[in-house]
């Protein structure tokens, strides 16, 4: 039987990558990935020419099969996301999980970066504990997800847009959340750290002209 390998990869500056990282995709007889034209600039950075296959979120299941197959012939896979840690809120758990009810195969996982551990850390938040929610729902449920929040005695991390981060702050004033960490960048030329309350933050992002870059946000009590 073949490993397949669950491979983080950077979530903005390419010299986050591990050494194992990079050999394991090197040697690695096909790689899957969200997007083929993200990870190839990886790849070429480090001249690496391993074969890349699509698989995103809407053919993880389909392509499933497909990698079941390599893995019993003994070949070495990989996966990786667009950037960061795959399943975490990115294409890679229904996979892992089909594959982990197939049997007798070697799933490993090749650690590295993480937009929510990465936030955290430069937060200075003083409590051991979090909950995570990912992106929160457009619509159905987003409310119920927002009282949670709300209710919550420990900070909760979420993702969100450039679209939808006013919305997202104007939506947590309105829940009384006293306090907000905005992760923005993170690992980029302009990374920044925003604190303060809800609305003020939300002021701060409108100034710059436009809102731009994928966030992080921590509310905290």
């Amino acid at each position: 039987m073949g490993v397949l390998s669950i491979v983080a990869t950077p979530i903005g500056n390419m010299e986050d990558i591990t050494l194992r990282a990079l050999r394991v995709l090197k040697e690695a007889d096909a790689i899957y990935a969200e997007d083929t034209r993200v990870i190839a600039k990886l790849l070429a950075k480090y001249e690496i020419q391993t074969s890349v296959h699509r698989l995103d979120a809407a053919t993880e299941i389909k392509k499933a099969g497909e990698i079941i197959e390599r893995l019993e012939r003994g070949e070495k896979v990989a996966f990786v996301s667009d950037a960061g840690t795959p399943g975490i809120s990115d294409p890679g758990a229904r996979l892992v999980s089909l594959i982990r009810a197939n049997g007798g195969i070697t799933i490993e996982a090749i650690p590295g970066a993480s937009a929510i551990t990465t936030a955290l850390s430069i937060a200075g938040i003083d409590d051991p504990a979090f909950t995570f929610l990912g992106f929160l729902p457009h619509k159905k449920g987003r409310q119920t997800m927002l009282k949670e929040i709300a209710a919550s005695v420990h900070p909760v991390v979420v993702y969100e847009s450039p679209h939808r981060i006013l919305k997202l702050l104007a939506e947590l004033a309105a829940h009384n959340i006293p306090k907000v960490y905005i992760g923005r960048e993170l690992t980029k030329m302009y990374e920044e750290m925003l604190v303060g309350e809800p609305l003020e933050i939300a002021k701060q992002l409108e100034a710059k002209g436009g809102v731009r870059g994928e966030f992080v946000v921590i509310a905290s009590h």
